[in-house]
């Protein structure tokens, strides 16, 4: 049963681009390309770094993360949003640094927790862009990466915190997305 929702949560992170590809080639949606480069990025520290704890299964869902945030990148150079600016240059270099801790303390644990706290600042720009341009983000994505983000988790071979943090944190940032652009497309929340 853990292969099936190993198998569903792959393809719902990757099938999640589709939505999002569509609506970038429309122009509906512009992507923050630094918070997707930040989320590639990281998404990659994190899969090394369960492959090196040999958490598999972990590892496979962030593998497919990759792939999404990837594409995503590639189609946001042509039509996204690419400014780049100090804060943006601060989320890339706190990106590298998970690479940098995680061989410094030789420990794949903390190199999860510190991509996953890094992901969170480089997400920044894009909660603030979902925020006060609702209409320019794709809310499906976000909701079917949580939704993977859930799967995943029922897939885990092992419950620890590197198999567990960054699928929690998927689950977490991209319901918060989905719920900001839901509720500001529908002019629930109040204005800024």
């Amino acid at each position: 049963m853990k292969d099936l929702f190993l198998i569903a949560a792959a393809i719902i992170t990757v099938a999640s681009v589709i939505p999002y590809a569509r609506d970038i080639l429309k122009g509906t949606t512009k992507p923050n390309i630094v918070s997707w480069l930040t989320w590639t990025i990281l998404t990659a520290v994190a899969t090394i770094a369960e492959f090196a704890a040999h958490e598999y299964t972990a590892a496979l869902f962030t593998s497919s993360a990759v792939l999404e945030t990837g594409l995503i990148v590639l189609l946001g150079l042509r039509y996204g949003y690419a400014q780049y600016s100090r804060f943006d240059a601060i989320c890339q270099i706190g990106a590298l640094s998970g690479f940098l801790l995680w061989w410094l303390f030789d420990s794949p644990a903390l190199a999860v927790i510190a991509a996953v706290a890094i992901d969170f600042i480089g997400a920044l720009p894009t909660v603030r862009h979902s925020w006060l341009k609702p209409g320019e983000e794709t809310w499906s994505l976000y909701a079917m990466a949580c939704i993977g983000g859930v799967l995943a988790i029922f897939a885990l071979s092992s419950y620890n915190w590197t198999s567990l943090t960054y699928a929690v944190y998927i689950v977490f940032i991209n319901f918060l997305i989905a719920s900001v652009l839901i509720l500001r497309e529908k002019k629930i929340l109040v204005r800024t």
